[in-house]
């Protein structure tokens, strides 16, 4: 009886662990299915702005899509297909790209020298949609301080104009708000676990793109100097969610300097929301806050 036991535990063991083999195995083949069609939809996005094809851009474009050059500017769906920009990359004859595929939402990040494009494609019923165009272009905007010689952060640490929708976009406010935080009181460590580990953040006025250990080296410095790093406040937001990875686009005015246009990928990891990708533009048109 025990042998039997014995046998009966074993086999039970054995195709519980071939199940579990298998739908990894199934999650990791949709998972490359999935980057394949991003890269051919991405792909004929790039050939079809470059022919200045509005009638394939119109089937391709997400409703809520959102357009912003390398000057800060933002247009909409309809603003674009109106009057087409032109792409800062053109054709993106040698352009490096990488990608990050978040179930429903894939980033493919192109770039060749300081010229930087994110684009953010995310699922609908209808299949893969163009929801975020986004260029930096690195050194654009001469850096202003962050802070006004003071290391104090009321918005975005404590408070922001903004009312969550739902559980998930409340838990990346809060997430978002403690991060925040770490940057004001250069604290690394409180900073980190908000923070995806392959995290790039591109902006206008740095000339090269953070990784995570970048921003963690910088905030170690800052602490050493004390250099004021209240974070730009937030003037208004939006989020589309899409499960486990949501994007937000916001408004930023810093203390000093030009108003910034950023998209953020916020993704679900281990039960806890971290920012993956932040991209952020100077509005070249409007004018410098003075300090």
């Amino acid at each position: 009886m025990k042998r039997f036991s014995f046998v009966t535990s074993v086999l039970v063991c054995g195709v519980i662990l071939a199940g579990i083999l298998v739908s990894q195995s199934l999650n990791s083949i949709a998972a490359a299915a999935d980057d394949q069609s991003i890269l051919q939809a991405d792909h004929e996005f790039v050939q079809a702005a470059g022919k200045r094809d509005t009638a394939t851009l119109g089937k391709v474009l997400d409703a809520d899509f959102t357009w912003t050059d390398a000057d800060g500017k933002t247009r909409t769906r309809a603003e674009v297909l109106d009057l087409l920009p032109t792409p800062a990359l053109g054709s993106e004859t040698g352009a490096q790209v990488k990608q990050q595929t978040h179930s429903q939402v894939g980033a493919v990040m192109s770039s060749r020298d300081k010229t930087h494009v994110l684009r953010l494609w995310v699922h609908r019923p209808a299949g893969w949609r163009l929801l975020v165009y986004h260029e930096v272009v690195l050194g654009r905007q001469i850096l202003a301080p962050a802070g006004p010689g003071v290391n104090d952060c009321q918005n975005p640490c404590k408070t922001v104009p903004f009312k969550p929708k739902n559980e998930s976009e409340q838990a990346i406010i809060a997430s978002w708000q403690a991060l925040e935080t770490g940057v004001t009181d250069h604290d690394a460590a409180a900073w980190s676990p908000h923070i995806a580990d392959e995290f790039v953040m591109l902006g206008s006025s740095n000339d090269h793109p953070l990784t995570k250990a970048d921003r963690i080296a910088t905030l170690n410095l800052q602490k050493q100097t004390g250099h004021g790093s209240a974070p730009a406040p937030l003037v208004s937001a939006h989020m589309f969610d899409f499960g486990d990875a949501v994007v937000m686009t916001c408004h930023h005015q810093p203390y000093t300097g030009k108003p910034v246009h950023v998209t953020r990928l916020w993704i679900k990891r281990n039960g806890q929301w971290v920012m993956s990708i932040s991209y952020q533009t100077a509005v070249q048109a409007a004018p410098a806050k003075a300090g």
